[in-house]
């Protein structure tokens, strides 16, 4: 982790403050996944505020994403019907980014909606605990491959949007600035990058959630890249830091791992409201934003291991091994692009 990267960090914590969006989303259909807490619940807010049509809060937990929507609707005023019943703004779908057909049955029902605007990749996790969920390691499962599992699924349905109605849909993935404290030197060592990560002898799971978001970064590069912006329809692709934020992510921090958390917490971390702002600046993002990846509400730099020769094999390893997987779950699945 290089000095430059620290003070940049620090300077943006505490001398920057993503502006309030103001951008409107009237008509749009937006799906928030991991928005029953934290940032996805925050951007959710401000996108009702905004306007959203149809605002769809993807969550594991049922209870406590009706919880959600009704803080939504208390602090927003929007989809306050008679009963729930006459509420057709806010939405609570279930979705467990750790099953495949979670995803699967996710993806089939919002293929069914009449658009997609947005779909805002929140949800991640992050853990110390080496488990398997599907054919991968529990953070790589849910951060990359049933992430891009899902944007892959719906991603017919933000170029249909796109077609009838004359807009430019958004697909959004919420990454961390702590992809810059990793190159994946381990990972890359062996010949399947996803088939190291699944090694349980040796794993560095204090890396891990690192990891997972450098993936994320490269996957989002390559999947702009073979999107052709060149003619219609367009579909915009970008991912973003939300920054240091208050959230649960420490949960499982103990002795010194929850004493560091807490006192860097109270010396920088945003809310999780200016956090959520972030997440609705990419959601409105224009074409600069394509393949790019944002902090503090606007296009900024990546780690700069991204740009070299062995950040390019790396990236395209990555979308080979992604594609042959996302393939094997759902055949056909990367012809959408």
């Amino acid at each position: 982790m290089s000095l430059s990267y620290i003070l940049s960090q620090i300077y943006s914590q505490l001398l920057i403050t993503p502006p309030i969006p103001h951008s409107p989303f009237h008509s749009q259909t937006i799906i928030v996944t991991g928005s029953n807490t934290g940032l996805g619940l925050e951007a959710a807010r401000h996108l009702a505020r905004l306007g959203a049509s149809k605002l769809i809060l993807a969550v594991r937990n049922l209870d406590k994403g009706l919880a959600a929507k009704r803080s939504i609707q208390e602090s927003s005023g929007r989809g306050r019907g008679r009963d729930e019943k006459d509420d057709d703004v806010i939405e609570v779908w279930p979705l467990d980014l750790t099953s495949y057909e979670s995803v699967t049955q996710f993806a089939a029902r919002a293929l069914r909606l009449e658009r997609l605007d947005v779909l805002l990749s929140n949800a991640g996790l992050m853990t110390k605990e080496f488990k398997m969920a599907e054919e991968d390691e529990l953070t790589v499962t849910t951060n990359v491959t049933c992430t891009f599992l899902l944007a892959m699924l719906l991603l017919p349905k933000l170029r249909e949007t796109a077609q009838r109605f004359n807009v430019v849909p958004r697909l959004v993935v919420v990454a961390s600035d702590l992809h810059f404290t990793t190159e994946l030197v381990e990972e890359r060592k062996g010949e399947r990058i996803f088939g190291r990560l699944n090694q349980r002898e040796g794993a560095n799971m204090g890396k891990r959630y690192a990891v997972t978001k450098l993936m994320e970064v490269f996957i989002v590069r390559e999947l702009a890249a073979r999107i052709d912006q060149s003619t219609k329809p367009k579909v915009i692709v970008n991912c973003l830091t939300p920054g240091y934020c208050y959230s649960d992510f420490s949960r499982e921090a103990t002795g010194l791992d929850r004493l560091i958390f807490t006192v860097t917490k109270f010396l920088f971390a945003r809310t999780t409201e200016v956090g959520g702002r972030t997440l609705v600046a990419a959601a409105a993002a224009g074409e600069e934003s394509h393949g790019k990846y944002m902090a503090d509400s606007q296009v900024s730099h990546i780690n700069p291991f991204v740009h070299t020769p062995e950040g390019a094999e790396t990236q395209r390893r990555l979308w080979e091994e992604l594609v042959e997987k996302l393939d094997r779950v759902q055949p056909g699945v990367m012809d959408s692009i």
